[in-house]
């Protein structure tokens, strides 16, 4: 059993059958498949890129072969001559063909052996478009003549700009068929799980609208169209036309990689709250990064070779997540996982083309291997975050359901409460409302009582209020008001405005213009505007008040002191109860005497006291 097992890992990490005798490959009808490492062929290293075909036939001395050569010895500044020498059975049925791994190579200019003696020039490589290739499939593929037999040399000229692994298959066209269909068969399921993975991310992006699986299926797009540019696929199916931008292709999609990784990784990690100095770290990192990047894309495309830089930001986003899982953060357990898997595949890769680790199945599939692996753990990371996230959900639920019980018995204690309260409270209120009513009435009867007292005392207050009228006339009449008395019958300005108002017109309205008797309020208070001329008359106007320069309430008591003889003052003692100036005193005591004089001129007699007197009975 063990010797089985053995077996079984050398025939994966070194593929069957090779029969390697000194230089010579014999092929056997019973062996379908041989492959022959550059280490087992004879090469010749151009440096000047100068020698051509006729010459390195003619000196067979060129060759060499290095057992210790590998991949990361290949200088890409020069063209490598390689010699393959193949023993052919003769009268077989086979038909054999030549293939080359690494379908990455620029230039492949292939010389086949013809039956005639002659060679046949056969020119492939990715810099080339890829209907050119004798087959398309994804490698480079170089059928044999059946008509050949015996020993026949083939000779074929590498250059490549990146590093070439130049490893060499003899098939039979059958082995080519089977192991082709089932590698497609393999790519088929293995980008259909990227693509339903990646639709499924997109819906659920569409749904719940969380912007992690926006940047989740991005980066699993970016993986999809990386391993494609890593198998050949890319340029079979996508660009097959364009060489040009398949020669970069490889470099754009590992930088779209990566960067969505860790676009995603730190949305889902939200180092921006639970590592924010790594936070800031890895998006100087990424910064840096996408400059190298579009510089290379513009001006030097040589720098997308440096391929192992992508290891910085995968390093620190994968150190990220385990920052953020020691403090606490359980979803990070499977995120962790992944990239640690993802880690692992990139670093097996390196140490493959840098021939640390020997040719196999395995190992030339063992970056497929880590992206499958590390998608089914973030799709595991995706899904615990949101079993984590129901959980939590369903305990705040149950303490919101205990929560609202609690409240509901508290709520039927408190209503109970309440209702006793209520019954208290309203046989309180009915008591309330005899007690009301009872007092309600007894008001009643007093608002009665009340209302005949009322009416007594009107009847007496307008009696007391006739007698101190006809006092204060009688005394008015009697002229022996002092100032303080005055002032209790016109004690401002409006008071006395409206006794003018009243006095003047009395007996209607009747413009001093045009006679109308029709007006409208005027622009001053108590003014008269006339409805048909337009005249605006004052209530001062046409008396002795009019233009007065001082308050009429104290021209009021000029003219009654004018007009009771009995009680005179001087002008100077006048001067000073007034608190005016003597002339102003003086000229209004000769305008008014002035009305007298004229009134008596014409034979008529002002009682100035009769204004008063019918202002009192007002």
């Amino acid at each position: 059993m063990q010797i089985a097992r053995f077996l079984l890992f050398f025939l994966l990490i070194f593929p069957a059958s090779l029969a390697v005798t000194g230089q010579i490959i014999a092929l056997d009808p019973e062996v379908d498949e041989q492959i022959i490492p550059i280490n087992q062929l004879q090469i010749y290293e151009d440096p000047l890129n100068n020698v051509d075909f006729d010459q390195v036939r003619r000196n067979p001395r060129l060759f060499y072969m290095k057992p210790d050569f590998t991949p990361k010895d290949y200088n890409t500044a020069s063209a490598y001559w390689v010699k393959l020498t193949l023993k052919i059975p003769e009268h077989h049925n086979e038909h054999w063909l030549l293939e080359f791994y690494d379908q990455s190579i620029d230039h492949v200019e292939a010389y086949i052996p013809q039956p005639n003696g002659g060679f046949k020039k056969l020119v492939m490589g990715d810099m080339y478009d890829f209907d050119q290739k004798p087959f398309q499939h994804k490698n480079f593929e170089i059928p044999l003549n059946s008509n050949l037999s015996g020993l026949q040399t083939f000779y074929f000229q590498i250059r490549s700009h990146a590093y070439a692994d130049i490893r060499i298959a003899v098939r039979t066209i059958d082995r080519f068929i089977y192991y082709a269909l089932n590698e497609y068969f393999l790519y088929g399921i293995f980008y259909g799980m990227i693509l339903i993975i990646s639709l499924y991310n997109l819906l659920i992006f569409s749904a719940i609208r969380e912007v992690k699986y926006l940047y989740y299926t991005f980066y699993i797009l970016s993986v999809g169209v990386y391993a494609m540019c890593v198998d050949g696929i890319a340029y079979q199916y996508l660009w097959p036309g364009w060489p040009a931008w398949n020669q970069i292709a490889y470099g754009a999609a590992l930088f779209s990689l990566i960067f969505w990784a860790v676009i995603f990784g730190q949305r889902f990690l939200n180092t921006k709250r639970r590592a924010r100095k790594l936070h800031r770290i890895i998006n100087v990192v990424l910064i840096m990064r996408s400059v190298l990047f579009a510089y290379a894309l513009v001006f030097d495309q040589t720098l997308f070779e440096w391929r192992n830089i992508e290891i910085i930001p995968l390093s620190l986003i994968f150190y990220a997540g385990i920052h953020v899982l020691i403090r606490g953060y359980k979803p990070a357990r499977f995120f962790v996982m992944a990239y640690g898997i993802l880690f692992l595949g990139f670093l097996f890769k390196a140490l493959l083309n840098l021939s640390i680790v020997p040719f196999g199945i395995i190992s030339y599939y063992s970056l497929h291997i880590g992206f499958l692996l590390e998608m089914l753990f973030l799709t595991f990371a995706l899904s615990d975050r949101v079993r984590i996230l129901k959980d939590n959900r369903d305990r705040a639920l149950k303490r919101i359901i205990i929560q609202h019980q609690e409240n509901v018995k508290l709520k039927d204690k408190v209503n109970r409460e309440l209702e006793d309260l209520v019954a208290r409270r309203t046989t309180q209120l009915q008591e309330k409302n005899l007690q009301l009513e009872e007092a309600n009435n007894k008001m009643i009867e007093q608002a009665k009582e009340i209302n005949k007292i009322n009416s007594m005392l009107d009847l007496d207050n307008w009696k007391l209020k006739n007698n101190i009228k006809e006092i204060l006339q009688d005394r008015l009449v009697n002229k022996n008001l002092t100032l303080e008395q005055f002032n209790k019958i016109f004690p401002d300005p409006i008071s006395c405005f409206k006794f003018l108002e009243r006095l003047k017109w009395s007996e209607g309205y009747e413009c001093s213009k045009c006679g109308n008797n029709k007006y409208s309020p005027g622009h001053t208070k108590f003014s008269r505007r006339c409805s048909k001329c337009g005249y605006d008359e004052s209530v001062t106007s046409n008396t002795v008040f009019h233009r007065i320069k001082f308050p009429i309430e104290k021209a009021f008591y000029i003219l009654y002191i004018t007009n009771n003889r009995q009680n005179s003052y001087t002008l100077d003692e006048l001067s000073e109860i007034l608190d005016l100036r003597r002339n102003t005193i003086w000229n209004f005591k000769k305008k008014i005497e002035s009305v007298y004089d004229t009134a008596e001129n014409e034979g008529k007699s002002v009682l100035i006291h009769d204004l008063f007197s019918a202002h009192l009975g007002d």
